[in-house]
């Protein structure tokens, strides 16, 4: 790709940092597409790796390696200005200085950069259990009924312990009341009537197999893994670096699989069980994923739902844009991404709008 629509696809996505609430990391990535255009450190670093990296992940690529840089503290000037690190995040029209710092970074450590720069981005966000634990609730129609949880693109797997966090909004509190991870603020414009007769209905969740699949899954357990998921969080957002570090706390005490698998081989190899409802869910992954394997992943929904009844129950539970936009890329903030639920074969219904990140979410379905 030409250096000016890379930098094009870094000023996109200092936008997007800019509404979803990461002012820092809006006022770096400009300064990076500015670099890109004029051939500087990032442009170079950035050179042998646009065929093999998706083209709208490259800024999220880049900046969780500086990130891990300064969190490790190989990159101690620029930690001095990420919050995640320790340090003081700037006022954007002072950037300059941290800006820098991160350009110096990349210059310094070009081959670590470029190595970390093959892994795809895994921001296995804790926010997101927000709308799938409320598609849950939702879709489970009988108090303790053995709950078989799967998950595609599970990154790290720790949104398959969605159950174990606390989730609170005016009117509205849900989960273990010590959990290590509080999503507060989790609805405005008052809680769904559908959300509080599922809360009402299920003082807890019987979570009775918890699996998932990742074309590169991580270890939450191992210390690269949990660099690797720190990394991805920006750096000026330390509330959800500290929901991250408690779900890496109930990870490691809440066993669940993730396999090395594309989610429709993954899907392939599930059947429905009697006497559980199977539950498939997924979340701001489709886009990462080739429309061909779509199409199977849909196919094996398909299957499953046509297969449950009332001896076997099913459920697809999804937090992802529209699927005409869902090859706009990662991080946009628009549109709303849209939180769907299918039970057995019915149709699929739009509960809820959400920030991509998860919180808050906006009822959608008609109060009943």
């Amino acid at each position: 790709m030409p250096r000016e629509h890379v930098a094009e696809i870094f000023v996109r996505q200092a936008r997007a940092c800019e509404r979803l609430g990461s002012p820092l990391y809006a006022a770096l990535m400009a300064r990076a597409a500015g670099d890109v255009r004029d051939g500087g450190p990032c442009a170079q670093v950035l050179a042998g790796h646009l065929d093999t990296a998706a083209e709208d992940a490259l800024p999220l690529r880049l900046f969780g390696a500086v990130h891990a840089l300064a969190l490790t503290g190989r990159a101690p000037a620029l930690a001095a200005h990420y919050p995640s690190a320790g340090g003081q995040a700037p006022e954007p029209r002072h950037a300059d200085e941290a800006w820098a710092a991160f350009r110096e970074a990349v210059d310094a450590e070009r081959e670590w950069i470029a190595d970390w720069l093959e892994r795809p981005p895994q921001t296995n966000e804790v926010g997101r259990a927000s709308l799938l634990l409320a598609g849950l609730l939702y879709a489970v129609p009988t108090a303790q009924l053995p709950v078989r949880l799967f998950e595609l693109g599970s990154s790290a797997g720790l949104n398959l312990r969605a159950e174990q966090f606390r989730y609170a909004a005016d009117g509205y509190a849900w989960g273990p009341v010590d959990s290590p991870v509080l999503l507060t603020d989790a609805w405005e414009g008052g809680v769904p009537d559908w959300l509080a007769e599922g809360a009402a209905r299920h003082q807890a969740l019987r979570i009775v197999e918890r699996r998932g699949c990742d074309p590169s899954p991580i270890d939450p357990l191992s210390a690269e893994g949990s660099l690797a998921l720190r990394s991805y969080v920006w750096a000026d957002q330390p509330r959800r670096l500290k929901r991250l570090d408690g779900a890496l706390r109930i990870a490691a005490k809440v066993p669940a699989t993730v396999e090395a698998a594309g989610a429709a081989e993954f899907l392939s190899g599930v059947d429905l069980e009697p006497g559980t409802l199977t539950v498939v869910w997924h979340s701001v992954m489709r886009q990462y994923v080739p429309r061909e394997e779509w199409r199977a992943v849909r196919r094996e929904l398909d299957r499953l739902a046509a297969a449950s009844g009332p001896e076997a129950g099913f459920a697809a539970i999804a937090f992802e844009p529209r699927e005409d936009d869902a090859d706009a890329g990662p991080g946009t903030g628009e549109p709303d991404f849209r939180l769907t639920v299918r039970c057995g074969s019915g149709p699929e219904e739009v509960l809820a709008t959400a920030h991509p990140h998860g919180l808050p979410a906006r009822w959608w379905r008609a109060r009943e």
